[in-house]
């Protein structure tokens, strides 16, 4: 029998409260998340660690749709994770939604099992 796989969206907070250009953390049974805001306040969901060497993502520097890591200056896409320029890489992005100004994220992913995990 086929699990079903229904979207699941959690309140993860407020897209006021996290600063423009800035990022907050969601700790998930999976890992940390990274909620991040952009100065047109548009928010995007993405695995804490960047390809290259795991460094924060959230504490890096949002500009455009775009966050540059802090250890090594990789820009990542918040809307595909993939790195840009001559670097090569990809973050797990995930569902994020905004309604009423609450963040909603898509857990769906992160409380089942797939092939890979």
């Amino acid at each position: 029998m086929k699990k079903s796989t229904a979207i699941q969206w959690v309140n993860v907070g407020r897209l006021s409260d996290i600063p423009i250009r800035g990022a907050r953390v969601v700790k998930t049974a999976r890992g940390c998340i990274a909620i991040f805001r952009t100065s047109e306040d548009h928010a995007f969901a993405l695995d804490d660690r960047c390809p290259h060497k795991a460094g924060q993502l959230s504490q890096g520097i949002v500009h455009g749709t775009s966050v540059t890591c802090p250890l090594h200056n990789w820009v990542i896409s918040l809307e595909s994770g993939m790195a840009q320029g001559a670097d090569h890489g990809q973050v797990r992005t995930h569902p994020l939604k905004i309604e009423n100004g609450k963040l909603l994220l898509d857990v769906t992913a992160l409380t089942t099992r797939s092939a890979a995990a």
